[in-house]
């Protein structure tokens, strides 16, 4: 799915009224109507009480319509309109006189008449103050209404978009109205991705309002959200009469003296991704915890007992994962020194995650010997390690996807919407995952199903994209059954065949 900009969405409203034709008016209409079907399915009781505020732009028309429908619907629904500027936009002025004459509208047109304003604690607040149309951070009189809004007891549901928040670029300042939850017309913002923005978006969703696809066709945007139909297009069949071999032969190095935990799970990952063969390259010292914890992989051993300290023959291996656990002895920068140096003369996919990306941060001139199309999987931190702090989560992604491009490499900047940029510039948002993957082993997890797709064939776009979703979809299975809290990364690992047969039903 696309993520379009606010210029592109507002192209799009146009091109809707053009050419279905629709009039403005009638589509704030339909926007609404999804919104408020939106709104009732999660608060279906009519007797809690609504508050809407709404500003004298389209957005606050939004709300006028919404306040209407509810009002049809028995909600006792009270409307505060708030006139700061005295401006109002021709849509808004068409919803004031078809408002039903008893709904207690009042016009709010000084802050200081807030004070007047006495709601229940169990009050619903329908935000409809500002929409994506906002240039400027908000101050004066606006500041002290989001402060107000943001002070009260109830819930708080923003229509489209945050008052005071930038839909496609950072927002400083605290006058960003903070949602409980938000409802995106036709497709998500970009700010919703990013953490920073967490605390403000609350909760989100979104519906379609039935915008003209052929626009939608024919824009352009790197931006994407990716969808269990669009991971689903990316699964292989197993043909009736594979064997083993078809599906290739993974290596995995992994693992350093009481970090073998790390190769055991990368390696559980790597066989439930599907490949037919794996070879664990370890130091002696996991000899027997990987052949007794995963008796499905063979075991290549080091000839040091505690570290990696030698890349092996990589002539039978397909792909190559590596990093997880190995840790940053000398030896081992030399010995993934080495193994870059001869994945250079070969084309098998590789992933490099974990302290291989560390060495990798320490020896920065060691990326020219980084095979193009490998994946690289930091978490936020390994990033700032490799690339360099940034002063936002916008700025931060542009720098992903700026060294994606730069290095001809996959970064899979792990995080709650798992952003995956591309080296034709595309940028990938996950659409599965919980928070209670935020444990220890999980970045392992990922490691064995980005290697096992890779060994079997996958290009390294669709494995990225396909292992990020099947990652965070067996985490989202596993929760069902631990809870967030008693996740583990073990579970997310056992869950995977289960994600796989989940994704190619539907």
């Amino acid at each position: 799915m696309k993520i379009l900009n606010t210029e592109q969405t507002r192209a799009w409203d146009a091109f809707t009224i053009r050419h279905e034709p629709i009039t403005s008016l009638d589509l704030m209409n339909r926007a609404s109507q999804v919104f408020t079907d939106w709104l009732v399915g999660l608060y279906p009781d009519t007797r809690r009480p609504v508050a809407v505020f709404a500003g004298t732009g389209n957005n606050g028309g939004d709300g006028m319509v919404v306040a209407r429908m509810l009002h049809w619907l028995n909600y006792e629904v009270k409307v505060f309109v708030c006139d700061l500027s005295g401006k109002r936009s021709p849509d808004f002025e068409a919803q004031l006189p078809v408002m039903p004459d008893d709904i207690d509208i009042r016009y709010i047109q000084n802050p200081d008449n807030l004070t007047d304003i006495n709601l229940p604690r169990n009050v619903l607040i329908i935000d409809a103050l500002f929409g994506s149309g906002l240039t400027r951070p908000l101050e004066g009189d606006w500041l002290r209404v989001v402060s107000f809004l943001n002070e009260m007891p109830g819930e708080i549901v923003s229509i489209d978009l945050p008052s005071g928040l930038f839909a496609d670029r950072a927002t400083p300042g605290h006058g960003v109205v903070r949602a409980t939850r938000t409802f995106s017309f036709e497709s998500p913002k970009l700010a919703f991705f990013f953490p920073e923005n967490a605390g403000r978006v609350g909760e989100w969703a979104f519906g379609s309002i039935g915008l003209h696809l052929d626009y939608y066709n024919k824009a352009g945007t790197p931006f994407h959200y990716l969808s269990g139909y669009q991971a689903g297009l990316l699964l292989r069949p197993r043909p009736k009469f594979s064997h083993k071999g078809t599906f290739g032969h993974a290596l995995v190095i992994a693992g350093s003296y009481g970090k073998m935990g790390a190769a055991v799970l990368a390696a559980r990952a790597c066989l439930r991704a599907g490949a037919g063969l794996l070879t664990v390259h370890a130091p002696r010292c996991g000899f027997l915890v990987l052949q007794t914890s995963v008796p499905e992989a063979m075991f290549s051993a080091d000839h040091r007992a505690i570290m990696w300290t030698e890349a092996p023959d990589l002539q039978p291996y397909s792909a190559v994962g590596v990093g997880c656990g190995i840790g940053r002895a000398p030896e081992t920068a030399n010995a993934l020194k080495n193994l870059l140096l001869s994945m250079e003369k070969t084309s098998r996919g590789l992933v490099l995650d974990a302290d291989a990306l560390n060495i990798l941060a320490e020896n920065p001139d060691w990326w020219r010997r980084v095979p193009r199309n490998t994946i690289i999987t930091p978490h936020p931190k390994e990033f700032e390690r490799l690339f360099g702090p940034s002063a936002n989560d916008f700025e931060r992604n542009d720098l992903q996807r700026t060294k994606a491009q730069e290095h001809g490499v996959f970064i899979v900047l792990k995080g709650a919407h798992t952003a995956i940029a591309c080296p034709d510039g595309a940028c990938w948002f996950n659409s599965t995952g919980n928070p209670g993957m935020a444990t220890g082993g999980t970045g392992d997890v990922l490691t064995g199903v980005l290697t096992g797709l890779l060994a079997q064939g996958y290009s390294a776009r669709n494995a990225a994209l396909l292992g990020v979703f099947l990652h965070g979809l067996a985490g989202d299975l596993a929760a069902e059954k631990t809870g967030l809290a008693g996740l583990t990364a073990g579970d997310v690992a056992g869950f995977l065949g289960k994600a796989e047969r989940s994704l190619s039903e539907k």
